[in-house]
């Protein structure tokens, strides 16, 4: 039986992404309606062609491959669900509680099959939602082994488990400056359009003052549709992988907390209590939810 919270909430931020945009898209365009702007003036695909495309240049020509592999990669996580719910952090506590029990009470040998083989372990069965995390399992298996081995002290396993965290949320920035960096440089290529624009409306001053303002309103829309891609929509996303980031990095630290807690010789229910100081509010379960977890893991 795995531990299970009655507060979850299964709060779909893909929704929170689409509403988000819509609401941007319905001001902006809306209010220009509103004001008696007609939306077609607006549609300007070549402007659109312009911005994009040398944003996209600009990507391809300022990020190494592996940034832009890491950039193409991330981009799905922005429509996921939420990954780290309560209910997750509260079978990773149950799983470390399972495991650090078993090898208080029998010795850190017992724990051998399960560290080496976690797909193939009774004990990780009981935490699917854990076993579908493959960095979660890597990182919990690769300290218990270190831990079951003996070679190391708390200190040294402290210091190790920093810099792989450091590592890991310094990879896990480089979508984010790739983003981030996109839609910065939008609002300036949204300005060459219009400079482009403004060059041909320059070139074309025989033209009917009626023409001559339609032009010179084309050329201005490169600068709105710049601004408005990067910091309405592009610059939003960016902000939503560095979160998803933060989430991913607390769940490593949850368990950094607790084994080293168990390390230096904490009964495994004081180790997940220290575990679950470090998580966001949000997230965090009470002391009792934690109490019931823990006991119903120890009953099992």
């Amino acid at each position: 039986m795995r531990c299970r919270s009655s507060s979850d909430e299964d709060v779909s931020e893909n929704m929170l992404i689409i509403i988000g945009s819509l609401v941007v898209m319905g001001s902006v365009f809306g209010g220009f309606a509103l004001a008696g702007g007609h939306l077609g003036a607006l549609f300007q695909p070549l402007e659109l062609l312009i911005i994009g495309g040398a944003a996209l240049g600009a990507f391809v020509m300022g990020n190494t491959a592996k940034a832009q592999k890491a950039t193409l990669m991330a981009l799905p996580k922005i429509m996921a669900r939420p990954k780290y719910t309560k209910a997750v952090y509260m079978d990773l506590m149950a799983l470390l509680y399972d495991l650090l029990a078993r090898a208080r009470k029998e010795g850190l040998m017992s724990i051998e099959i399960d560290v080496e083989n976690p797909y193939e372990s009774a004990i990780f069965a009981n935490y699917p939602n854990i076993l579908a995390d493959h960095q979660v399992v890597e990182f919990m298996t690769d300290y218990l082994r270190l831990m079951v081995g003996g070679n190391l002290n708390a200190f040294e396993l402290e210091n190790l488990m920093d810099n792989e965290i450091e590592t890991h949320h310094q990879e896990g920035e480089i979508p984010v400056h790739c983003i981030s960096k996109m839609a910065d440089s939008m609002p300036a290529f949204g300005i060459v359009a219009a400079v482009m624009g403004v060059v041909h409306t320059m070139a074309s001053v025989g033209l009917p003052p009626s023409q001559l303002g339609e032009l010179i309103a084309q050329a201005l829309v490169g600068t709105f549709l710049g601004i408005l891609l990067g910091y309405g929509l592009v610059g939003p996303l960016a902000a939503v992988l560095e979160q998803k980031l933060g989430e991913s990095t607390k769940m490593l630290q949850c368990i950094r907390v607790t084994l080293l807690s168990s390390i230096n010789g904490y009964a495994p229910g004081l180790a997940v209590e220290f575990g679950r100081k470090v998580l966001y509010s949000t997230e965090r379960p009470s002391f009792t939810e934690l109490e019931d977890c823990v006991r119903q893991a120890r009953n099992r």
